[in-house]
Parts: structure tokens; sequence; C-alpha cells
């Protein structure tokens, strides 16, 4: 495995010791408090599970527009997109010096959060639109990044922060999330120092499945980190929930025993294409992965970007050395009927369009939701019927 990003050890913001996180619970009740935004409450998840080490909490004004703009904070750290705190109207909290987040993504919001606070600062509507522009590449209010980046508020609130749960994660996904130091620990007690990690919002397919052991054998890995978004996502997408059960029943069925982890963390899709491929990469360093998958459209949405611009970053904007992790670059994979297996189409130059099992996501969902399997070139039998159940009731 190989160190944390900018650290020699993981820096988790999780209170861990029982008596110290039950006094802050305590303190928290008598301190003012506000309801954060979903952004806001998945940072504060990531950071305390220290999947944004060495991050001590969140960012300032400053931070945010120079890690937008240049990839790194003002003391020369590279970070590839804002961690921030961004509220509507910081009047509730005028004056405090240490304020009790809460969630807002479970009943009765309890406090996920303690924050020290540093400074309240305002964006201005032009900082909100430069950092729009660099982080997604695009001011279209269509794209859902950029919606929920300009919906939360323009008042950012900086400082260190301890945390106090992992909101529902948890308790929903108790078998999938996972925090970085645990998932460290894991590949420890397998014997793994080589580990390539995929990153999946979508149930995995053939060609994805097919993806991991290219990824595998071309490396000569230990292992194989399957590590799943379990936050939330665009209207349409498939809920965490079913992607886990898809996810695990083809590991089940078609990998070797302890060669796989199946693991979740708990963040909200950004869809921020290239910027957000390489956040994907620190905290999958952080996790002590030593390679990762990057294929076609990765953290894509719509036509926003080119389909291998999350690859194109890494050598053209990301600076050398910035980060440990390497890059497996993979292009878009599908079952080849003139060989009879999954192929990246770039390894086959000799193929046409009409070789390849090639079916869009809506002709899929047309399928499954017509209770008919995609072929199995396509879809494994097992995890089409997981689907097909789903499709039934969420036509």
């Amino acid at each position: 495995m190989i160190k944390p990003h900018g650290a020699d050890h993981l820096n988790p913001l999780y209170v861990l010791d029982d008596t110290q996180r039950k006094e802050l619970e305590q303190e928290a009740k008598s301190l003012p408090s506000i309801i954060i935004s979903s952004a806001a409450a998945a940072n504060a998840v990531m950071l305390g599970g220290g999947y944004f080490t060495p991050l001590t909490g969140f960012m300032n004004k400053a931070d945010a527009i120079s890690t937008s703009v240049s990839m790194k904070t003002n003391n020369g750290l590279f970070w590839p997109v804002p961690i921030i705190n961004v509220i509507k109207d910081p009047a509730s909290i005028k004056g405090a010096k240490r304020i009790a987040l809460k969630d807002p993504n479970v009943a009765g919001n309890p406090v996920i959060a303690v924050q020290d606070v540093e400074a309240i600062e305002e964006f201005s509507q032009e900082d909100m639109k430069l950092m729009t522009e660099k982080i997604f590449r695009t001011h279209d209010d269509k794209h859902p990044g950029v919606a929920a980046f300009n919906s939360v508020g323009n008042f950012v609130i900086s400082g260190p922060i301890k945390v106090l749960n992992f909101s529902y994660f948890e308790k929903e996904f108790p078998d999938t999330y996972r925090t970085a130091y645990q998932i460290r620990e894991s590949m420890q007690k397998l014997g793994w120092n080589k580990i390539v990690a995929f990153q999946t919002r979508n149930p995995m397919h053939r060609a994805h499945e097919e993806l991991c052991r290219m990824a595998q054998d071309a490396l000569k890995t230990d292992g194989i980190l399957i590590h799943m978004l379990l936050g939330k996502l665009k209207e349409g997408d498939i809920p965490a929930d079913v992607r886990d059960a898809c996810i695990r029943k083809m590991v089940e069925d078609y990998f070797p025993a302890n060669t796989v982890l199946i693991t979740g963390y708990g963040f909200d899709m950004l869809y921020a294409g290239p910027r957000e491929a390489v956040l994907h990469a620190v905290f999958r360093q952080n996790c002590g992965c030593t390679h990762f998958i990057i294929g076609r459209d990765h953290a894509g949405v719509g036509d926003y970007y080119g389909p291998f611009d999350a690859q194109t970053i890494f050598s053209e904007e990301v600076p050398k050395g910035a980060l440990q992790i390497e890059i497996f670059e993979a292009d878009h994979t599908a079952w080849s009927k003139k060989l009879n297996r999954v192929v990246m189409m770039r390894d086959v130059p000799d193929h046409s369009k009409e070789d390849f099992v090639l079916l869009s996501g809506t002709k899929v969902r047309e399928m499954l939701g017509n209770g008919i399997a995609p072929p199995a070139e396509f879809t494994r039998p097992e995890v089409a019927k997981i689907l097909m159940e789903y499709y039934k009731i969420h036509k």
C-alpha cells in the first residue's frame, strides 16, 4: 500500500474515543446550530472517514477559489475541488466561535459534526461563476452538479471540524459502508500491497466486470477494490441498495474468494467529470490503493465532457508527483462477437460497430422494465434478475 495524500498517516476527523464523542455530543446541544447542505454533510462524512486526508476541516474562501482555479490550496497542497460548508444565511451563527452542524439527510436533523468557526465569508456572483466554470467546465444549470453547487448559498464557513457520526451510511449500508482507515485495515489483513480500485455509481455489467479483470491481470495486483458511491445521485439513477446487491452477486459468482473487496463511501455525486476523477484518485490513494481505473466518461453526465477528458487531465493538468496513485487508462469495453469475449475497443481495430454487443442505457432499462433480461454477453443473468425485480416495481 502507498502513503495517504500529503501525509504519512491518515487523518480521520471522526472522534473515535467514546467518552470524548459523548462529551462533544452533549456540548453540541448548547451550541448555535445550522442545518447544513447535503453536500456539506457528505464532505463531513468523507473528512470523518479519513478520505480527505490531510484536510482538517472546511476550506475558507481563498482556498476554495484557489483549488477551483489551480487545484491547490494557498499553502500549496494539491487538491482538485473545494471542500466547503456553504449556507444561504449566517445570521443564526453570527459571532459564534463554535457551532453544531446538523444533518439534513437524517430524520430529526441530528448533529453530524462540531465546527470551530475561523471565518464566515461571502462568495460574490463572480466568485461563484468562476468556481462553477473551473470545476464543472460549464455554467449550464441543467447540469446536475452545477445546479446543486449553486443552490446551497454563497456564505462559506471555514474551520476545523470534529465528526460525531457517519450520517445514514453506517445504518443503511452496514455491510458496505467503510471508512478509508477500515479499508486499509482490511487490505492489510488480506496481505494486499498492490491494489487497483474501481469506481462505480451503477450496477456492474459484464464489461465492467471484465475491465476489473483486465486491470488486475495487466498490473499484477493482489486485489481489486470495488468502491461504490452510496450518496445522492441524479433522478433516474439506480439506488445504492440495488447496485450493492448486483455487485455482491457478481463477485460471489464470478470472482475467486479474497480477490475483491466490495465497499462503499458516503458522498454525493458531483458529476464533475475530469475534476471529480482527480478527487476519486486522491481518496483512493488515501484508501491505500496503488492504481485506479479511469474509463470512458468517468464521473460525467450528458455531453458536457469529452469521452476521455477524465484521463487527459492527469497528464495535462495534474502536476507530476502530485499523486502517488497511478492511473490505469481504460477504453470503452464491450463483448466482441468475433472473439467471443469482452475486449477494449482500442485493442481490436479490425472490428466494426456491428461486431460488438452494444446496448444503450435507455434500451437496457426498457428491456429490464419489460421483464426481459439483456443478453448474457452484456449482463450476467444473476445480475439481470435483481435489476428486473427492481424495474418491475419502479417502471
